[in-house]
């Protein structure tokens, strides 16, 4: 009578285990790249945007037609917050994260152009 070290039925369910582990490891890999690469598009954004010397009175035209919803004509608030002071409590780096992610719901993220968020984060910063 021979005996086998390891039986068929032993050797499926380990092969099961490795086939999941492969897929566990490349998806997260493919995560890791894309938060990677992301990253780094961002930071050149952030850069490029910091790089500016934005228009305060572009910035108020661009809050009059994007922000004054939800923080209010004068920016003092009604669903969104009081930006009275913000770049006290928050950098330019920060602002910019929150503006471009909308990364406090309900605020939605905003597509806006380097020229464009350099002319709000002038306007954010006369406010008093």
């Amino acid at each position: 009578m021979s005996t086998s070290s390891s039986s068929a039925a032993e050797r499926e369910p380990k092969r099961e285990f490795l086939v999941k582990f492969f897929i566990v490891v490349v998806v997260s890999l493919i995560c890791f790249l894309i938060f990677f690469f992301n990253q780094d598009e961002n930071n050149k954004y952030i850069i490029e945007t910091l790089e500016l010397n934005g228009s305060a009175k572009a910035g108020d035209a661009l809050f009059k037609m994007n922000c004054v919803g939800c923080h209010g004509i004068t920016a003092r608030g009604l669903v969104g917050p009081d930006l009275h002071s913000i770049t006290q409590r928050l950098n330019d780096k920060e602002i910019i994260k929150q503006v471009t992610g909308g990364l406090t719901p309900p605020m939605p993220s905003f597509e806006i152009d380097p020229v464009n968020m350099s002319n709000l984060l002038k306007y954010l910063h006369n406010l008093e």
